[in-house]
């Protein structure tokens, strides 16, 4: 869901809770990927995944693996805010200058560089909160808003909502918020479940999202 306050695109947070361990990372990585392709940031998937590994990664070496951690992102425009919340108030991350020779400190610096120094820390009671933002360019229209693929993608939402998640319409005049909130999560389980279906039957799920990619990316830049 978006709104627009001010002027400025303002989305629905995303929050998703894992356990910090180094087999997560690259599934949190996959699920980023996803939310930001659907938010219409596909040109910051790679530096919101540098950072979003970084901090975790952060969270497993200095506060434990197995440990109860949260991811959250929001886009308020002009940035994209990636935070990640443990609950160790008292292991708080060091920016160490980068360097081949040092291997503790290096994601913060790494941070610090992609961000453009935009992180820190919040620490609420028993547990802390680092985060980092990402500078994204004004919301511009990504083409038109109906054609066959918003079609056929919404006739798909609708029987897969029926199926899966009974509470989830798509409605083609509009929809609430908290409908259209549920036909994003919606959308959410379509790709993960056909990424299960591609490993299942022996494809690469990433060389698949990456060609899809490259097909939405050059459909958009054709209507811009």
């Amino acid at each position: 869901m978006v709104i627009y306050v001010s002027g400025r695109a303002v989305r629905e947070p995303w929050r998703h809770e894992f356990t910090a361990d180094p087999k997560e990372v690259a599934q949190l990585r996959r699920m980023l990927r996803l939310r930001l392709i659907l938010w219409g940031l596909c040109d910051h998937v790679d530096l919101a995944q540098i950072c979003v590994s970084e901090l975790v990664t952060n969270v497993i070496q200095h506060v434990g693996e197995g440990t109860l951690a949260t991811l959250r992102m929001e886009l308020n425009e002009p940035y994209l805010r990636l935070e990640v919340e443990d609950p160790d108030p008292r292991a708080l991350p060091t920016l160490i200058a980068a360097s081949t020779a040092l291997e503790s400190g290096r994601g913060m610096a790494l941070v610090d560089a992609v961000t453009d120094h935009r992180w820190g820390v919040i620490v609420r009671g028993d547990t802390k909160v680092v985060w980092c933002e990402l500078a994204v360019e004004p919301s511009a229209a990504c083409g038109p808003t109906n054609g066959p693929r918003v079609t056929r993608a919404e006739a798909i939402l609708e029987l897969y909502g029926s199926w899966r998640l009974p509470h989830v319409r798509v409605m083609a005049g509009g929809a609430s918020p908290l409908s259209m909130a549920a036909t994003e999560e919606a959308a959410i389980e379509v790709m993960a479940d056909v990424l299960h279906w591609l490993r299942a039957r022996g494809h690469d799920p990433d060389d698949v999202l990456d060609r899809a990619q490259t097909h939405f990316e050059a459909e958009i830049g054709g209507v811009l």
